[in-house]
């Protein structure tokens, strides 16, 4: 790949830095405006967290972590290691900063605005999956009703209450609460311990791994250059972008776009003042005795149960550890725990595919989508919500980078927002 800018100024050739499904609809949308794209993974498609998630194309649920309830929830958690939530009491400076900056943003004010900042990715959410789709992406999106059981009938009039501020930033949501034997037909794995069902209609659900590949192989269809390894100096300037790679030649482009996940910090240093950690999460496959119709959340356990190749995907728990730290067996114990006394006919003891992936999660609930330097552009921190909204990602930030100009409703996610705006060239280096 060479470097120089298009006729027009835009650029001709871009690297990106990451083949989970933020990096590769990044590069998707790119082609389609045009520019010839490199992507580069050290571990290739779809390695991280865009493998073993739940795969919820849902925008009525993604509300951001940032909230007051996670909040006292995080507070319980410090005195029991099986919560959902877990945070590991030990000396790490880093994640202490973090936690404290988290905790400041969980005020009701501050998870508002991140809601309305994260409503023009659930606008565009299940377009933009409807484009790649109806333009080659090889793989299914199921629409679906997503049903949300409850224990306790109260919590589920709470969540109906949290819905309403996703109602008052336009989005469209159709629900309605179900008990007895309406319960049991939209959830026949439900236990006689759930007392209401809150359903939400309009929703989507993929195999993420296999969409994640999918994708992939339409980048690559399409003329992409798609690369193995470790990207250890990152330079940008008005000439361009140079990566090197550990024990490969350099790579030269127009611009490259860090797309990392988790490991995002460790290519952007100090620049960003935004806090991000991993919190990770865990999933698994079991098989069932009745099959359901579509994907169950239980919120009080924090367990998403998604219909997965004629079994059920669990996933759960956000566990705020290293990215690379090994499984911990304690954490899907713990899920199965919490989701046994409200699902019947689980074979839990025939389980599978035991997953742990890291979730980039920052620090006010919003992510990092925009330029960070000359050439030099980031897009990351989704937390949960990197499938759904990886895609409509992908696509907004396409357009700042051709167009540069930066659209609207993107300048909340602005990787730089709290600190002045890029100087003409900045490096950006991993320890050798």
């Amino acid at each position: 790949m060479s470097g120089g800018s298009g006729m027009d100024g835009g650029p001709r050739s871009v690297i990106v830095v990451g083949a989970g499904i933020v990096g590769l609809s990044t590069a998707w949308f790119l082609q389609e405006r045009g520019v010839d794209v490199t992507v580069v993974d050290r571990s290739g498609v779809a390695a991280g967290a865009s493998w073993g998630n739940a795969g919820w194309v849902s925008p009525a649920l993604t509300a951001p972590l940032n909230s007051p309830s996670v909040l006292r929830e995080g507070l319980r958690a410090l005195a029991d290691p099986a919560a959902p939530l877990h945070i590991p009491v030990r000396a790490d400076t880093a994640l202490a900063r973090f936690l404290l900056r988290f905790a400041a943003n969980c005020r009701p004010s501050a998870w508002e605005r991140a809601v309305r900042a994260n409503a023009i990715l659930n606008d565009e959410a299940i377009e933009t999956f409807d484009v790649l789709v109806s333009n080659g992406v090889d793989a299914p999106v199921t629409d679906t009703s997503l049903a949300v059981a409850f224990r306790d009938a109260g919590h589920a009039e709470l969540f109906l209450t949290e819905l309403n501020h996703l109602r008052s930033t336009g989005q469209q949501l159709h629900v309605e609460t179900l008990t007895g034997a309406a319960l049991h037909e939209q959830v026949p794995l439900a236990s006689s311990n759930v007392a209401a069902v809150v359903n939400v209609s309009g929703q989507r659900f993929v195999d993420p791994g296999r969409f994640t590949h999918a994708l992939g192989f339409a980048v690559a269809e399409r003329g992409a250059t798609m690369l193995s390894g470790e990207v250890c100096r990152v330079s940008g300037s008005r000439d361009g972008a140079l990566l090197e790679l550990r024990d490969r030649e350099l790579l030269r482009g127009d611009a490259v776009v860090l797309a990392t996940g988790a490991w995002l910090p460790a290519l952007t240093g100090r620049r960003i003042r935004v806090g991000l950690q991993a919190g990770r999460g865990y999933s698994f496959t079991v098989p069932v005795d009745r099959a359901l119709p579509g994907p169950v959340y239980l919120p009080e356990a924090r367990v998403a149960c998604t219909p997965y190749r004629g079994g059920l995907r669990v996933a759960g728990t956000m566990e705020f550890r290293r990215p690379s730290e090994p499984l911990a067996q304690r954490r899907i114990d713990a899920i199965i725990a919490s989701a046994t006394p409200l699902l019947d006919g689980v074979r839990w003891t025939e389980r599978t595919d035991a997953w742990v992936g890291p979730r980039p999660v920052t620090d006010d609930g919003k992510p990092l989508i925009g330029q960070l330097a000359s050439a030099m552009y980031v897009a990351g921190g989704h937390g949960m919500w990197g499938l759904a909204h990886g895609p409509a990602t992908g696509r907004l930030l396409a357009e700042q980078i051709v167009t540069g100009k930066q659209p609207e409703a993107v300048r909340p996610f602005d990787p730089l927002r709290g600190r002045g705006r890029a100087t003409p060239t900045e490096v950006l280096t991993l320890p050798l």
